[in-house]
């Protein structure tokens, strides 16, 4: 009680909890995107519960990961070498990561340009089906890739294990608060959903190229996101517009 009575009066421990929840709250719009996505392919009474199941995995991993952070921290030690380039678990899991979500992306915009494309290429000829189970298998998949990532950007933030637990719990929340009216906004918006769609591809480029040892300033990525949504806000203004005037 002391330990937490002692952080509480610290003014830099406030500062490093504003700017981690501030980065979770960022770098949980990646995963809410994805899980947004996914579970709008389901059935309509699943949705909701597909989102809070989903949002609930990541609260559960980054808890079960900050519980092991002496581990987590060791993820990024070398274990092999290739042409003198070392690799790490960490950049392996961003890798296959970012793959997973190049490949989903790219089989997501694949359906919305040819909704009639029949027996789905991309899943070995095979017809597309959509489930419960599986929507939740690769909503966990990501939340894992997210999750680890985003606890050893918080470890590199604060010592503290309480600042970083109340730094997740207050993405978390806010994750949840906001899965339902994101999810809604982009069901009513099919513009919205090929550029979250995009938004997903360069992520998953961005974790590839990071997995390899190549520096992504993330602040480029969402400014690049940031404008992107702003253009297309205007479209959208624009469209309204030209409705009115045609009414």
């Amino acid at each position: 009680m002391d330990y937490l009575m002692t952080l509480a009066a610290d003014p830099t421990v406030w500062a490093a909890l504003g700017a981690l929840i501030a980065m979770e709250v960022v770098l949980g719009i990646d995963n809410l995107i994805f899980i947004s996505i996914l579970t709008n392919k389901l059935p309509e009474e699943q949705r909701s519960r597909g989102r809070k199941i989903g949002i609930g995995l990541a609260l559960f991993l980054r808890l079960a990961l900050l519980g092991t952070v002496a581990i987590i921290v060791q993820l990024t030690a070398p274990i092999f070498s290739v042409f003198g380039k070392a690799f790490s678990w960490r950049d392996l899991i961003l890798i296959v990561g970012g793959l997973f979500l190049v490949w989903k992306a790219t089989v997501e915009i694949h359906h919305k340009v040819d909704p009639d494309h029949g027996p789905d290429v991309f899943d070995g000829g095979r017809a597309a089906t959509v489930t419960f189970g599986g929507v939740i298998f690769q909503i966990l998949l990501l939340d894992l890739v997210f999750s680890i990532d985003s606890i050893i950007t918080a470890v590199g933030m604060t010592d503290h294990i309480p600042v970083m637990v109340i730094a997740v719990l207050v993405s978390v929340l806010v994750m949840l608060l906001a899965a339902d009216p994101l999810a809604l906004f982009i069901e009513r918006n099919p513009t919205i959903v090929m550029l979250a769609l995009g938004f997903l591809l360069m992520i998953g480029g961005m974790l590839i190229a990071e997995g390899f040892g190549a520096h992504v300033p993330k602040g480029y990525i969402y400014a690049a996101m940031a404008f992107s949504a702003m253009v297309e806000a205007l479209n959208m203004l624009s469209r309204r517009a030209m409705r009115r005037k045609g009414d």
